[in-house]
């Protein structure tokens, strides 16, 4: 065997001497060494020069933050209150005035609305990917606030004064993308204007809940949410409950902390978590599906409720906000007062904020919860029905920013945001808030107010960020990226949410950006704590395909973005130390030398001569027409350089010199290698060369009508692969399990095999293109037979070998005895000597023999990575089944019916609020956000998938063992190829199937019912994070007398009458229903 092995080394070697032509490149670099020169790479002044430029740019956002947060500050002091204020006397754009207008049965429709509203004219704005209008701002009005109460028409006469700040802030700064003002009564004021993106079903976009919002309105919370369980808690009670929990959630982010209990005698978590976690995305899901399990049963005890709550507050051995405390409690009612819990625990230094929300329609004397909340810096609130849940769940935070209100100028800091999906259709931002205070005063000698007027926040595009990091110079592995302190990643380029909820940040871990290892571990809490560092490591990194594991050493550069939260980084591979730069300039000016011969080369008609050539689609000129097909991108670019020289100002010149330079450079390989050779006396389909430049040119032309990757070399996985690796890289055609089997016909389906070219240039290495071959299947699989047999070559007769003959058995004659095969270094099948395996090249290989990889993994020729993507995409789940009810409305039992208590509990009224307001806001309870916020039906939603990926093990020498299968053992023979990422075996054919017990798996799984690894464990093992360095949740002067009020919910009458005749006379809704 291991002389067939040193046949097959010798015969990939010498084909990719002939053809790969390494050793020709090298020399025709050296020989147009004029032509280019070589740059540095310096990690630490790349990455601070970075820094530097993404601090600026904040800091300009920044200083825009702050004339507006002042701004408002005084506009809101110098307006005088009008308590006789009307619609017709405010004008203003209403955002959403469009799609209510093509409403019929929309609220202002309904009313007959008498506001003002502007009408507009809208030009395209790519910076915005939207319509704008930039002399005016646009208002938007939650669906649940009644726009013509005198509290929101206030808001809006003094907000008014804020459009020419806007304007102003924009001439200073051009590049400003969305301002906004977020206030505290749910308006949201923004500029420029723009029609808001009116959804499919109800619009539930509140400012207040969204994650920017939160943020800068309150500092980090520690909260425990206990839910009285009790018997008294009827059916549709409980579920008020469940759905508030949700929505209380719905306003914590990642700084934040939290548990939730129930309890009626006892308390329980009613989750797996028995502590305080983080509430992020993931945490929070296992609470809103364990909050849904709750049953009601068993008498009321407040005193086990509080403190199972307290305890877990006082837990100092775990990670917490440690700033904001805070209890929620949720009940229908109740006597006792339990003094003697908050004596013990909680006066009299009132750590510990307690807001009660007494839920459900009921008689009790609510007296004993307002107590509560007001001895105990807290609030009450009054939850009668589903209406009045969003409001009464966020409210809370104006009760949190009194301390940071008081605190006056320095509460006033920016914060910068976790990654979201913007609103308005900008994409992935971050955001700058700066929270804005009401600074009037009563009366002459009052108390100073302690509200909240709301959140001022300045949008910066990711792509923005991104445009300030160097890109074409770090190679195709080299990369910047940029994590805050919780870890998240704000730059990476494996940040690709496959979808976004519209709700939640995008919060994607360092550590599960990459593969984690111990290494990371500490670069990350490094970055973190905003240290500078450096470390060369050993890791694992995952192809671009994600269908294997390579083994890299890997550079890493951080240092802090000052005046933020953010840490940038740097990766960079050793051989990317150095990079070339095209020095072309002289032979441009002299007009027509090498360069107008090169671009000779990029014109269709050369490609018969020099083989067709894919250009890869980079931003060469402004001008420069985008395209996805890439002859059409080639037209678009040689068109403009009929109009255009190389060193026009309008143009990237380091791109545009270096695609010269290499069009040039693959030209002369041609030339010198390719095309006197002839490639069927090899079985080869094809030769190509691709190029850090962005060329990829492949010989002959007509191979290119079969070329599948991807026209930029830094997308390519073979290319990516090439560079990490040494030797010769073997890429099968990709097989799914799932697809039916390659189809051989035409000779067109062909093994890639790569390799990457290395120069010396004085003492300086780098690794600026990479070249291969296409092999022929069919013609390869026959010539993989003969050099595994014991013919010298393929014109030999076969020799029969047999039991009785003197000569060994062979992967030829003994074909039908002797499975041989080679497998990649991911486990893929790439040549076999059985037949019918050919259409099976590119599967994992344990869809091909299931026992010979897994003993083949069991003696660590393989090793297996399991890791999890947190931004895969899944079709949407079917829905359950809810009978005929509208969905997410309560429908009571027989038992509720026959139940005394149920009717005396005023239940059948808040049924019948629930029934109204569950056809306007039925997405409410148990609903898809997503869905509720307008996607389509089909929508697919994030998931966590579990990976698997094979890499290479520990057994690099020639191996022989026995499948022990009992009377069906099997033995084999495996061994590396040398200076390839080729596994050669030679197995027995199986006599029976009683080895087929285990199976290895490849394919991606999706991670149902637990997403992903399971959370209850991983919460044991908290990641490193800090919380931001300020907290305000404490101040003597605090006034706490206003600490409870009842709902305040205001209804839109029109839509109640409108929906109780519906009711009433039996007509079913409109299947959309749309309320703005």
């Amino acid at each position: 065997m291991q002389h067939w092995a040193r046949r097959l080394e010798q015969e990939i070697d010498g084909v990719m001497r002939i053809f790969g032509g390494v050793q020709q490149l090298r020399e025709i670099y050296k020989d147009n060494r004029n032509l280019f020169e070589v740059q540095e790479n310096e990690p630490q002044k790349l990455v601070e020069k970075v820094a530097g430029d993404i601090e600026s740019l904040l800091d300009r956002k920044v200083q825009a933050l702050k004339r507006l947060a002042d701004a408002a500050e005084n506009f809101q002091k110098a307006h005088h209150w009008q308590d006789n204020i009307k619609e017709e006397d405010i004008m203003y754009y209403d955002a959403k005035a469009d799609a209510e207008l093509d409403d019929p049965e929309s609220e202002d429709v309904e009313r007959g609305s008498k506001t003002s509203t502007l009408r507009l004219d809208f030009i395209e704005d790519p910076n915005f990917k939207n319509k704008v209008n930039y002399s005016y701002t646009a208002v938007q009005i939650p669906t649940d606030i009644y726009k013509g109460s005198t509290v929101i028409l206030n808001e809006l006469n003094w907000t008014e004064a804020l459009e020419n700040v806007f304007i102003e802030n924009r001439r200073q700064d051009p590049t400003l993308l969305w301002q906004v003002l977020g206030s505290a009564t749910g308006v949201t004021r923004y500029y420029p204007a723009t029609p808001w993106r009116a959804p499919k079903k109800i619009d539930l976009y509140d400012v207040r809940r969204r994650p920017w919002y939160i943020q800068g309105a309150s500092s980090p919370k520690d909260m425990v949410i206990i839910v009285d369980v009790s018997g008294s808690v009827s059916g549709l009670t409980l579920k008020l409950m469940k759905t508030s929990v949700c929505e209380m959630l719905d306003t914590l982010s990642d700084d934040d902390y939290v548990n939730v209990a129930s309890f009626n005698e006892k308390a329980q978590p009613v989750s797996c978590f028995t502590h305080l976690v983080q509430a992020n995305v993931r945490n929070k899901k296992v609470f809103k599906e364990a909050v849904q399990g709750m049953v009601a049963k068993g008498t009321t005890g407040y005193k086990a409720g509080f403190e199972y709550a307290f305890d877990q507050l006082q837990n100092s051995n775990i990670t917490r906000a440690n700033c904001n405390k805070m209890i929620m409690m949720f009940t229908d009612g109740g006597e006792d007062r339990v003094q003697d819990v908050f004596e013990k625990y909680n006066w009299p230094n009132r750590t510990v904020r307690v807001f009660t929300f007494s839920v459900g329609q009921h008689n009790y004397d609510v007296t004993p919860l307002q107590w509560m909340a007001c001895t105990n810096k807290g609030y009450y609130f009054e939850i009668p029905s589903i209406g009045a849940i969003r409001i009464n769940t966020q409210e809370y935070l104006d009760v949190l920013g009194r301390p940071m209100v008081l605190a006056g100028k320095e509460a006033k800091q920016v914060q910068w945001t976790n990654v979201y999906e913007d609103a308005l259709g900008l994409g992935l931002v971050v955001t700058g808030t700066l929270p804005v205070f009401n600074l009037t005063q009563d009366g002459p000698g009052e108390k100073k107010n302690q509200l909240i007027l709301g959140v001022m926040g300045i949008d910066v595009a990711l792509n923005d960020i991104k445009r300030l990091t160097p890109n074409y110079t770090l190679g195709a592995n080299g990369y910047v990226f940029a994590i805050d302190l919780n870890g998240y990643v704000l730059l990476h380029p494996n940040l690709k949410p496959q979808t976004t909820n519209f709700r939640e940040p995008v919060t994607l871990d360092f550590l599960d950006a990459e593969l984690e290892d111990e290494n990371k571990e500490e670069i990350r809490r490094s970055m973190i704590d905003g240290n500078k560092g450096h470390k060369q490591i050993r890791t694992l990194v995952k192809s671009l395909d994600e269908r294997y594991i390579d083994e890299v050493i890997r550079n890493y550069t951080w240092v802090p973005i000052r005046s933020t939260n953010y840490s940038l980084g740097l990766v960079l591979p050793p051989y990317s130390t150095f990079y070339l730069q095209a020095n072309l300039s002289d032979q441009i000016l002299q007009v027509k030398s090498v360069s107008v011969a090169d671009f000779e080369f990029l014109l269709p008609s050369s490609f018969e001569s020099e083989g067709h050539v894919f250009i890869a689609p980079r931003e060469y000129c402004k001008d420069l027409n985008a395209s996805d097909n890439n002859t059409e991108f080639l037209k678009n670019f040689i068109e403009l350089m009929e109009k255009v020289t190389p060193d026009s100002k309008q143009c990237n010149n380091f791109l545009l010199h270096n695609l010269i330079l290499d069009t040039g450079i693959t030209q002369q390989l041609v030339e010198r290698v390719w095309r006197d050779q002839d490639l069927n006396t090899y079985s080869l389909l094809a030769v190509f060369a691709a190029t850090d430049g962005g060329i990829t040119r492949i010989f002959p032309n007509k191979a290119a009508e079969d070329w599948t990757e991807n026209p930029e070399p830094f997308n390519a996985s073979f290319y990516r692969r090439s560079l990490d690796n040494h030797g010769y890289v073997f890429k099968p055609p990709h097989q799914d399990a799932l697809l039916r089997p390659l189809e051989l016909e035409n000779d067109t389906v062909g093994v890639l095999v790569s390799t990457a070219v290395e120069l010396s240039l004085g003492g300086r290495t780098l690794r600026p293109a990479v070249v291969g071959v296409k092999l022929d299947l069919e013609a390869w699989a026959e010539k993989f037979k003969v050099l595994a047999s014991n013919r010298t070559h393929q014109e030999q007769p076969q020799k029969q070998c047999g039991p009785s003959s003197h000569c060994e058995m062979d992967c030829e004659v003994n074909n039908e005895d002797l499975l041989c095969v080679l497998i990649d270094d991911g486990g893929f099948l790439v040549l076999s000597n059985q037949n019918h395996q050919w259409d099976q090249v590119g599967r994992f290989f344990s869809e091909v023999d299931a026992n010979l990889m897994l003993a083949l993994y069991n003696n660590s020729f393989y090793t297996r990575k399991e890791s999890y993507d947190y931004q895969a995409a899944c079709a949407p789940q079917p829905p359950g089944n809810l009978g005929a009810a509208p969905r997410g409305v309560f429908v009571p039992t027989i038992a509720d019916f026959l139940n005394l208590a149920w009717w005396t509990s005023a239940a059948a009224w808040s049924l019948f609020q629930q029934l109204l307001y569950g056809l306007i806001y039925h997405s409410w309870l148990q609903a898809d956000p997503a869905e509720a916020e307008g996607s389509p039906e089909t929508r697919e939603s994030s998931c966590v998938m579990k990976q698997t990926q094979y890499y290479f093990g520990t057994v690099n020498a020639s191996y022989n063992a026995i499948i022990d299968c009992g009377n069906c053992s099997r033995l084999f023979h495996a061994q590396r190829l040398t200076n390839t990422n080729l596994l050669f075996v030679v197995a027995e054919k199986p006599l029976c199937s009683q080895c087929e017990a285990g199976r290895l798996l490849q394919k991606e799984t999706h991670c149902c019912p637990a997403d992903g690894p399971e959370q209850c464990e991983l919460v044991q093992r908290p990641r490193y994070r800090r919380g931001p360095h300020i907290c305000f949740d404490y101040n003597a002067t605090e006034d706490t007398s206003d600490c409870g009020r009842g709902a305040s919910f205001p209804p839109s009458l029109g839509i109640l009458v409108s929906l109780q005749l519906l009711l009433l006379l039996g007509l079913p809704p409109r299947p959309q229903l749309q309320v703005h």
